[in-house]
């Protein structure tokens, strides 16, 4: 019940049809002051063993989107877990099996793939109306104060997620993947430069696809004042640049860009991450909850999840062996 536990909150409340009935961390106070006084405050084991509960979200510290992802589905719940699935390639997979044997869903949420301008990139990438992709370029040029650092502790640690690439960034990685995935190997290179803390808060890293094309990745938290996060694609058919969901260039001949409509939907949380659009959630839980009614798999699944952790990982194994580390593809 932090930040992004109260944005969850709000989403699913927007869409209706769903009702809270038990929720852990921050206060009761904060539960009934975002109009949810019928739910029960409680632990989160409490939350986990909620006889009521068919979803269980995860809104916590990412060190722990793991572990709790998996106690979740040993208690027979579908789980939606905030990014990242979990902060290391093996929970990632057990997830993916467990979730799998228990016949539960997960979804991670990855809600910049949902964005109406991502998707249409993805359809004419698939589609092949822009060409052949010889370059993709993704910066997040952020900007984290004191202040955000201590509020939790685990955003100073490593080994917590709280590095710039796999807290900040990770949304940024995720997209390019997917949008010219998938990534064969990577090289990289990580630094503490704007703060003392454990955590990188600085990481450049370079991508080669299977389909030829290159890529390049900055993620950072020590830019003052903050710019939106830049995605800018090179093909054979001409170059597009969005910040954010507005179209900064777009050079396609014959092909005309997104709409107009798109422009500003996503927000920006160059500076404070409670400034991050809504839009991208609601289209999410909106997938997510459809998911569950049909009994379809979510647009973003486990195995989604897991493919962004084992990309996120390489990249900080190359930066810490100064070596091009060789992605598994297809798995």
């Amino acid at each position: 019940m932090g930040s992004i536990g109260l944005r969850h909150l709000e989403a699913i409340s927007a869409l209706g049809g769903v009702r809270l009935v038990a929720a852990s961390g921050g206060t009761a106070t904060a539960l009934a002051e975002a109009g949810q006084p019928d739910a029960r405050y409680c632990a989160p084991e409490e939350v986990l063993s909620h006889p009521e509960a068919e979803i269980i979200v995860l809104c916590t510290p990412s060190g722990l989107h793991g572990e709790q992802a998996l106690a979740a589905l040993r208690a027979n719940k579908h789980v939606v877990v905030e990014k990242p699935i979990s902060v290391d390639v093996a929970s990632a997979e057990e997830i993916v099996r467990l979730a799998a044997q228990r016949s539960r869903f997960v979804s991670v949420i990855s809600q910049r793939r949902l964005e109406p301008q991502n998707q249409y990139l993805k359809r004419l990438l698939e589609e092949g109306s822009l060409g052949r992709p010889i370059l993709g370029e993704t910066f997040c040029h952020w900007h984290r104060d004191d202040e955000y650092y201590a509020h939790a502790t685990w955003r100073t640690e490593q080994h917590s997620g709280g590095g710039s690439l796999i807290n900040q960034g990770l949304h940024s990685v995720d997209l390019l993947a997917w949008l010219l995935g998938p990534v064969t190997s990577v090289t990289a290179q990580y630094a503490t430069l704007g703060r003392e803390m454990d955590a990188e808060d600085t990481t450049v890293a370079t991508l080669r696809f299977s389909s030829g094309a290159l890529g390049l990745v900055g993620t950072t938290t020590a830019a003052p004042p903050g710019r939106p996060a830049a995605l800018a694609l090179f093909t054979s058919a001409g170059s597009l640049e969005f910040a954010n969901s507005d179209v900064v260039r777009w050079d396609v001949d014959g092909v005309p860009g997104p709409s107009d409509q798109t422009a500003g939907t996503a927000g920006s949380g160059a500076s404070d991450p409670r400034a991050i659009g809504l839009t991208g959630h609601l289209t999410q839980w909106c997938d997510i909850l459809t998911a569950y009614r049909t009994g379809r798999q979510p647009a973003v699944s486990a195995q989604d999840g897991l493919d962004t952790v084992r990309l996120i990982c390489g990249i900080y194994q190359a930066a810490e062996t100064g070596r091009e580390v060789t992605m598994e593809v297809g798995r």
